[in-house]
């Protein structure tokens, strides 16, 4: 595979996601960007407004083993991970896999589990690992986490700390459709479910070749000064009280050069940062108010978008023919 063949792959997924989901271009896009990034994706936004069903038609277009976990106030942390049982058999302990083991996991409402069972998760979405008793096991690749919550409902719940969500490449709210759409969904759904017919388009070696090659995508040095300018602007703001992280930074890239691969070129531009600095960044600050607001970090990393100089490069590289 080449860096170009990430665009068709791309495509593809789209428009066989697109045969269920109505709309949402955007949040696909932002979807395929982490997916061939290996990394993970937080969908926030209220009940009804098809984060789980989209999850559920991107794991349908991959030939990739899929699970998915209800969390619960009641759910432990063996519950994701598994346990060492005892065989009487065989007179010894044995692992049992539990469903942190597959590609693509949907971990729905999240932040109904306690902190406890959200801290499992902690390892294995950075290091791509589980530990249990003291032994490490290796997660199959690509691994990849689909997690939904609902913002407005706070009973029963328990907020994602810092720590959980810098490890979610994106944070992005799905939003209602406008009235067009919602009646291409109401003509879409009034009879068989299209979930239910749709193939995978892609295998998951496809995913993994993608995965590998994406960081092939050029990027000047000077869109790195810019991408450190924009970290540390959030650094040094006055409304901000703790500033995107390292991990952060490295998101930003990885993300742009995905992002620019899923637009055909193999470099990339300021505009490719720019549009993702809101969802890649707004849910890594946390702001000196008492309340922290989603709304309000956007707000915030909309404005340091203005007033943090844009290169003007002389010469984008477009490297060799890819």
């Amino acid at each position: 595979m080449k860096i170009k063949d990430i665009q068709t792959l791309g495509q593809s997924l789209k428009e066989n996601v697109q045969k269920v989901i109505v709309g949402k271009d955007d949040i696909i896009d932002l979807l395929l960007v982490g997916l061939f990034s290996s990394s993970h994706i937080l969908l926030d936004d209220v009940p009804g407004t098809g984060k789980t069903l989209l999850a559920k038609t991107v794991s349908k277009s991959l030939g990739m083993n899929f699970k998915r976990v209800q969390f619960t106030p009641d759910l432990l942390p063996t519950d994701l991970t598994g346990i060492q049982f005892y065989n009487q058999k065989l007179g010894e302990f044995e692992f049992r896999a539990g469903p942190l083991f597959t590609n693509l996991l949907l971990a729905d409402e999240i932040n109904r589990a306690t902190p406890r069972t959200q801290s499992s998760l902690l390892e294995c979405m950075e290091e791509r690992q589980v530990t249990i008793d003291g032994e490490t096991h290796t997660l199959d690749r690509p691994f990849m986490v689909i997690a939904t919550q609902n913002p407005v409902e706070s009973q029963g719940t328990f907020p994602l700390p810092e720590a959980q969500l810098d490890r979610f490449l994106v944070k992005v709210a799905m939003g209602y459709p406008n009235k067009e759409e919602g009646i291409s969904i109401l003509r879409r759904f009034k009879g068989d479910h299209p979930l239910e017919t749709l193939q995978p388009v892609a295998s998951r070696e496809d995913i993994k070749q993608a995965q590998h090659i994406f960081s092939d995508v050029h990027i000047s040095d000077d869109l790195l000064t810019y991408i450190m300018n924009l970290i540390e602007a959030t650094r040094n703001h006055d409304e901000i009280e703790l500033g995107v992280s390292p991990r952060g930074s490295q998101a930003l890239l990885k993300a742009a050069q995905v992002y620019a691969a899923l637009k055909g070129r193999d470099y990339v531009e300021p505009d490719d940062i720019k549009r993702l600095a809101k969802p890649v960044l707004s849910h890594r600050i946390v702001t000196r108010q008492l309340y922290q607001d989603g709304d309000t970090n956007e707000k915030i990393i909309e404005q340091i978008l203005t007033t943090v100089e844009v290169p003007v490069e002389k010469e984008l590289l477009e490297g060799t023919n890819q």
